[in-house]
């Protein structure tokens, strides 16, 4: 029997060069979102910091460095690794939040899209390369893997470049404790249709947007600074919020999706998830595995770069997956037949879930 199936059959991704360790915040002055001064010492603060988010550095891009640049330097990781003719490519799908973001400024630039700015530095002419940006929080990149998943199946395209791409160094605010939580990378894949001899690549996937109040959990506002100016924007969160619906609710998503894909859960090798929080994605695990009436060993099935890296938003889970991929995760490692399952959740707020088996 042959099966058409949708594989990655590339990835790359870019680790920004600039490390900032959290001893590089114990000087910094925060105050809360009402202005009020946080007077416990820095280093108690950055501590408590590492304790719930397991974050000790974070990645940030060079000040000559732009959102579309890494996106550019994923991608054409990824087209390498799989071997193909950037020509070939059908759709180049970019997922972000910001833009491109010059350094010293705060301004998102939308125009071009990030999609024809890759397109552009990846030197591809072929007109019927279609590239557009996806805006979906954390969750984008799965979500453009989805996508494009969606158009292979349907015959609409043969091959897609699917890249998850930011830069929130350039979007925080510097007296706000949470500018520890997120930094910058890039990563891409790769995927097309298959025709084989078994069922492999993207078996199933699951996505849910919850906008009623939700829709505000991450959202732009005006430094924690008593002095800033209002009219001058960061991103913000309602953290206690975004963590108790991400573990009520993540795990259901990748119970749906991994139902929908009939495989048992006793064949699931690794989770992938997005790497936001180490203590929330672990209880998210541990959800997860619950509506099945197990208790594994988290950490085996569960492998996680957000020590070192930080939080880059849709670049988390792609970045998590390359570097498995090229043996660059400790502990880790990813083998043919291997059943996955990629999940994030994010700013809407969204969450998606994917199996897949490698």
């Amino acid at each position: 029997m042959e099966f058409f199936n949708t594989l990655i059959t590339g990835t790359g991704s870019y680790i920004p060069t600039v490390s900032i360790s959290n001893s590089e915040f114990t000087r910094q002055t925060f105050f809360e979102k009402d202005k009020s001064r946080i007077d416990s010492p820095g280093d108690v603060v950055v501590e408590k910091f590492r304790d719930i988010t397991g974050i000790a550095e974070r990645k940030w891009v060079t000040s000559d460095q732009t959102n579309s640049d890494i996106a550019s330097i994923a991608g054409r990781a990824a087209i390498k690794d799989a071997g193909i003719d950037p020509e070939s490519i059908d759709h180049i799908i970019v997922a972000h939040n910001f833009g491109d973001v010059l350094s010293g400024t705060i301004q998102s630039d939308l125009l071009p899209c990030l999609a024809a700015r890759v397109k552009n530095k990846l030197g591809i002419n072929n007109p019927s390369c279609v590239a557009y940006d996806i805006i979906f929080g954390c969750p984008g990149w799965i979500q453009g893997m989805i996508q494009a998943d969606s158009f292979i199946r349907s015959g609409l395209a043969s091959r897609c470049l699917v890249i998850g791409s930011e830069t929130l160094s350039r979007v925080v605010d510097k007296y706000d404790r949470d500018t520890m939580i997120f930094s910058d990378g890039a990563g891409a894949a790769i995927i097309e249709g298959v025709r084989s001899d078994r069922k492999q690549g993207l078996l199933s996937s699951a996505t849910v947007s919850n906008t009623r109040e939700e829709a505000y959990y991450l959202y732009h506002g005006q430094s924690n600074a008593p002095d800033s100016v209002p009219e001058i924007r960061y991103i913000k969160m309602h953290g206690r919020k975004i963590y108790e619906y991400s573990i009520s609710r993540v795990p259901q998503a990748m119970k749906t999706a991994l139902d929908k894909s009939g495989i048992p859960i006793e064949q699931v090798k690794k989770i992938l998830l997005h790497q936001a929080n180490e203590k929330m994605d672990h209880a998210i695990a541990q959800r997860f595995f619950r509506l099945y009436g197990l208790r594994p060993d988290i950490p085996e099935y569960m492998p996680m770069n957000i020590h070192e890296l930080g939080n880059s938003s849709v670049a988390t889970v792609p970045t998590l997956y390359d570097m498995i991929l090229k043996g660059e995760l400790k502990n880790h490692s990813i083998s043919e037949g291997d059943i996955l399952i990629f999940a994030s959740v994010g700013a809407g707020m969204h969450i998606n879930a994917i199996v897949y088996r490698q």
